[in-house]
């Protein structure tokens, strides 16, 4: 089929009323998330994936991406007008869009974002839809060697992209391949780490283990934090209109943006976050008067808004062409394609062309969306910052148990929330990320499938893992990546030119 016909489909699945109006709850939900600081998008997606057993694969995957995507748009108003971004990838725009605020122009800046993001989020789509179904065609060349190379390496880049320390980011993926391991072998039928259980003979509960770790120990983390007092709102926001001058300033820094973010969302890591602030990096060494930086300067709204946009949506090539995912809301994406018992990879593209162009489709639509979302309802989320957190938290507690709970009417699950929500709390404590823990979790009994059928397809020889072309191109990768893990000057000169302020 065609690219065109192919977008038929998509447009025929996106523009169902039900799917219309899940979008738009994706879109709204997000920008609350991304103005809200302290919740997050990963700790969202993980209270809603029990949420998501009642819904059409279509459905659950489309509101999903757009909390994901519309969190990126909600992050930058509390950036501008509040200091306080919403999102880690917002970071960067309180540099210049707060000062903007202060100068009298929040409304320039809000706009200018929003354009930004749109721009960049369609561009972005766009490259999804021309990009995954070739490298979707690539990967069905893959066969069992192959998907378990690509599985370690998709572990290794969750380490070489991770933040602080790689011995940390390692022990949390072995920690994740382990917890897999729980429950019935699926070759043998063995019983393994399983206690005498029968809770667990079916393995740990996968929206369980994600709430824990993401969703009930963040709501732990905040309420031990001393929520400063939320000074500096702008108090009246003149026009929302940029003027000529501004889109002339702007266009090219929104035109490198969304080209950078796009090629940093494909590869593994904090996609959204790492775009941004490469962006910011890259606006400050190409202008001529890089001093105007951090005082007000509308390229460093500009460009790393259509960064962190134009990145969350090609953030989704490698989860749904390779089966790899690329960040831990990825991770999560994946964790709610296999509940609805489809496998992410290459199949998907021909074994569910409804989901993957419906999602396609409904990324365009999403975008206008969080535009008309974002701009005319700037007061009402000014207003809900001032909403305390111990009011907020309970409720999503509450939430996170009936969720949960009502998946299989079990107690055990609750206890396995309890016990993730404890070790996430813990892991933050040791500066422990979670998400390579979530990825090994995740990725663990794939690849141990793939590598068992390999053993099988040779007889128990690991020459199969060097006798074909593609296998040996990714032993290659791997060996880079070991090398940039074991290396720490490459690393600090990689630390130094993406976060560069």
């Amino acid at each position: 089929m065609s690219l065109i016909e192919n977008l038929e489909t998509g447009f025929a699945v996106a523009a169902n009323p039900i799917n219309i109006l899940f979008c738009f709850l994706g879109c709204l939900l997000g920008t609350l998330v991304g103005v809200l600081p302290g919740i997050g998008t990963i700790a969202t997606i993980a209270v809603l994936l029990p949420v998501t057993f009642g819904l059409q694969p279509e459905t659950a995957i489309i509101m999903l991406a757009g909390i994901y995507y519309g969190a990126q748009y909600g992050g930058s108003t509390t950036s501008i007008l509040v200091n306080m971004p919403g999102e880690a990838s917002s970071i960067v725009t309180c540099l210049d869009g707060h000062q903007m605020a202060k100068n009298g122009r929040a409304g320039v800046a809000l706009s200018i974002a929003a354009l930004a993001s749109l721009f960049a989020g369609i561009v972005g789509t766009i490259v999804v839809a021309a990009f995954a179904p070739a490298l979707g065609s690539f990967a069905n060349a893959f066969r069992s060697p192959e998907y378990c190379l690509l599985l370690v390496f998709g572990l290794l880049s969750a380490v070489v992209l991770s933040n602080g320390s790689p011995v940390k980011a390692v022990a949390m993926i072995f920690l994740g391949l382990l917890i897999g391991l729980v429950g019935q072998d699926p070759t043998s039928g063995t019983l393994r780490y399983t206690f005498g259980i029968p809770d667990l003979v079916e393995g740990l509960d996968f929206v369980a283990v994600s709430l824990g770790l993401f969703g009930l120990s963040e709501v732990m983390n905040n309420l031990e934090r001393n929520s400063a007092a939320r000074s500096g709102l702008v108090a009246k926001i003149e026009t929302l209109w940029p003027g000529l001058d501004d889109i002339r300033t702007s266009w090219r820094p929104a035109l490198r943006g969304t080209a950078l973010g796009s090629l940093i969302g494909i590869l593994p890591g904090g996609a959204a976050t790492i775009s941004s602030f490469a962006s910011y990096a890259l606006e400050r060494r190409v202008s001529r008067t890089p001093d105007r930086f951090g005082r007000g300067a509308i390229e460093g709204v500009a460009g790393p808004e259509a960064a962190n946009n134009a990145a969350s949506q090609t953030s989704f090539i490698p989860l749904l062409t390779l089966g790899i995912p690329s960040n831990a809301v990825m991770a999560l994406m994946a964790g709610a394609l296999m509940i609805q018992g489809i496998v992410p990879g290459p199949q998907i593209i021909t074994e569910q062309p409804n989901l993957f162009w419906g999602l396609i489709v409904s990324m365009l639509i999403g975008n206008v969306m969080l535009v008309i979302i974002n701009l005319p309802l700037v007061g009402i989320w000014v207003r809900l910052l001032k909403v305390p957190y111990r009011v907020l938290f309970p409720m999503i507690v509450i939430f996170c148990a009936i969720g949960i709970y009502s998946t299989n009417n079990s107690a055990a699950v609750i206890m396995v929330l309890a016990l993730f929500a404890f070790l996430g709390y813990l892991f933050a404590k040791l500066g422990c990320e979670c998400a390579p823990f979530i990825l090994g979790f995740i990725l663990g009994p794939l690849m141990e499938e793939n590598f068992r059928r390999s053993m099988a397809l040779s007889r128990g020889s690991l020459e199969i893992f060097v006798s074909r072309p593609l296998c040996i191109a990714l032993l290659i990768a791997i060996t880079l990546l070991l090398l940039v893990v074991v290396v720490p000057s490459f690393r600090k000169t990689r630390d130094e030119a993406v976060f560069e302020d």
